[in-house]
């Protein structure tokens, strides 16, 4: 990946609501240049989409928990995730290493949601859990540093 890519790529992960006329004047790059790196990086998948960042306090969800999770018949078929998508509260879900097979991120309204959601994704995926409630967020969101190309194509003469 070109360094300019990656310069793109961390602006857009700092503020992906960034016009092209500006992320021209911060890459040196002509808007029609950024414009065309830009879709390129969308359509190889580089660039997922944009989001918004919500304030979960401010819309009722000021719980966040860690749930870990893992199989009660470790015989089963891993398929956990599929058991739990159609649960909103849950933001993410991770595999992990370790004890446990999943780690997922939730939010929800209070202690009894928490409760009442913990004892919905025991049932719908046959696991036991393990929850660590999160007290305050110092940081999250955090833009990507871009890594440089562990192995960059020779200059050609």
């Amino acid at each position: 990946m070109e360094e300019i890519d990656r310069r793109i790529i961390t602006l857009l992960a700092r503020d992906g609501r960034m016009s092209f006329t500006d992320l021209a004047r911060e890459t040196g790059l002509s808007v029609s240049a950024v414009h065309q790196r830009v879709r390129r990086l969308e359509k190889r998948g580089v660039v997922r989409g944009y989001a918004a960042i919500v304030d979960h306090d401010a819309i009722g969800l000021p719980l966040t928990a860690f749930v870990s999770i893992k199989p009660i018949d470790p015989a089963a078929p891993d398929d956990a995730p599929d058991r739990l998508a159609h649960l909103s509260a849950i933001e993410a879900c991770h595999s992990v290493a370790g004890d446990e097979s999943y780690i997922l991120k939730v939010r929800v309204a209070s202690p009894v949601a928490l409760e009442d959601l913990l004892q919905q994704i025991r049932a719908a995926a046959h696991v036991s859990t393990r929850t660590t409630v999160v007290l305050s967020t110092p940081y999250e969101h955090r833009p990507p540093e871009v890594a440089p190309d562990p192995d960059p194509a020779p200059d050609t003469p």
